[in-house]
């Protein structure tokens, strides 16, 4: 993709260059291996650029070509997957959850009153499919420790990992450890998108990584997204770093080596909530998608317009502040609702950040973030590898530096 004049798109230039040294000082200071930003107005682009490398050790560059993993970049994709089987009439969103996974059909919920994990109770109602859309299944996360629930995740490999085995198998695992909640009460970031991964199975009678194919990869021609990486792409997958206590990069894996891409331990479990890696222009075509409300650049009717419109909007009572969590990596959830698989502005002002009531998106652990602003008409996608995402506050900064490029509003 070439980069369009910033000028014809209602962007001032210089300000958008800004974003070069603001990444650069990142790399420079040894929080992040590299940084990629594509900005696009009404579907044209009016930024890209990237620096730094894919594999500190080696040296290896990171390039337009380069593959990172979206962890829950992944979620967007599911919930549209899921919605165009709610198009043609074969799901609803007010399904009880044991309808298409009757394993689900007697979950019950921690008894926080009580020490131990065996300390159960029937829940007040069934999860609802609305329910793993909008995170407010009782679902939660092994990798938020500290929780007896979460806990019981890491033991049982309910995380749905690479190779955790097939999603009919961590489901049916999962079913067994009790919810953290009843289903409705609280908004819990959680495996609630990957457990819909199974219901796009059991609905469609297609293993998930085979309709995101069909459905929605090869119509986008998104050609770079996988849940396991092809041997012949294996040299394109970036190397994964972690924050360290001294804000050094730790190397997690390599591309060589990683999870998604080890002939010797094969992907088993397709992960709607954070399985797929991919490319910035894959991703791209994606945003533009959704932006495009359901059609692709190439025409390809993804979606239909008052579906993404749906999706797009607030499914909360308020925002996911009153809903117990104020606060989400390094992000403000004051002002924020959610919708089905991403967020929704709500007031920006209560945001504390720079933004447009009716945007949306998401993002991943490895500090990776997109969003799309209907009002505006602009698309953003910055792609990254460095876990925590909670790491460091570049949503903000990038959010406040791509608004502050724009010269020309539309509302």
């Amino acid at each position: 993709m070439e980069t369009g004049d910033p000028g014809r798109a209602g962007f001032d230039a210089i300000r958008l260059d800004r974003l070069k040294p603001w990444m650069q000082r990142y790399i420079d200071a040894g929080k992040i291996p590299f940084g990629h930003v594509v900005v696009c107005r009404d579907g044209q682009q009016v930024f890209s650029h990237h620096a730094g490398l894919a594999d500190i050790e080696t040296g290896r560059a990171y390039g337009d070509e380069s593959l990172v993993r979206l962890y829950s970049m992944t979620k967007p994709i599911t919930a549209v997957a899921y919605m165009q089987l709610e198009e043609q009439g074969l799901v609803h969103l007010d399904d009880p959850l044991e309808k298409w996974l009757p394993e689900f059909a007697d979950t019950p919920v921690f008894d926080r009153v009580a020490p131990r994990i065996n300390s159960r109770r029937p829940r007040k109602r069934s999860i609802q499919i609305h329910d793993l859309l909008k995170h407010t299944s009782g679902l939660t996360y092994g990798l938020f420790a500290g929780h007896p629930v979460a806990g019981e995740y890491l033991r049982q490999k309910t995380d749905f990992n690479p190779q955790d085995g097939p999603l009919s198998e961590v489901c049916a695992r999962l079913a067994g450890i009790p919810l953290a909640h009843d289903p409705g009460e609280q908004w819990t970031y959680s495996v609630s998108l990957d457990v819909l991964g199974r219901v796009i199975e059991v609905v469609s009678g297609q293993p998930l990584d085979q309709y995101f194919r069909e459905n929605i990869l090869e119509p986008l021609e998104m050609h770079d997204t996988f849940f396991e990486v092809p041997p012949e792409k294996k040299d394109r997958l970036t190397a994964l770093y972690m924050k360290t206590d001294d804000e050094k990069l730790k190397l997690v894996e390599t591309g060589e080596e990683s999870l998604w891409a080890d002939p010797a331990k094969p992907v088993t479990c397709f992960s709607g909530g954070g399985g797929l890696v991919g490319s910035m222009a894959d991703y791209c075509k994606f945003v533009e998608m959704l932006r495009g409300q359901g059609q692709g650049a190439n025409g390809a009717q993804i979606l239909g317009a008052r579906t993404v419109q749906l999706m797009a909007s607030n499914h909360l009572p308020g925002d996911i502040a009153a809903m117990g969590v104020e606060s989400f990596a390094e992000v403000s959830f004051h002002g924020v609702g959610f919708g089905l698989g991403m967020y929704s502005i709500l007031d920006p002002a209560k945001t504390g950040m720079i933004c447009t009531p009716g945007e949306f998106g998401w993002g991943g652990l490895a500090s990776t973030v997109f969003w799309v602003d209907p009002v505006e008409g602009v698309t953003t996608v910055f792609l990254t590898q460095q876990i925590p995402s909670s790491g460091y506050p570049l949503r903000r900064e990038l959010r406040a530096l791509v608004y502050g490029a724009l010269a020309q509003s539309r509302s």
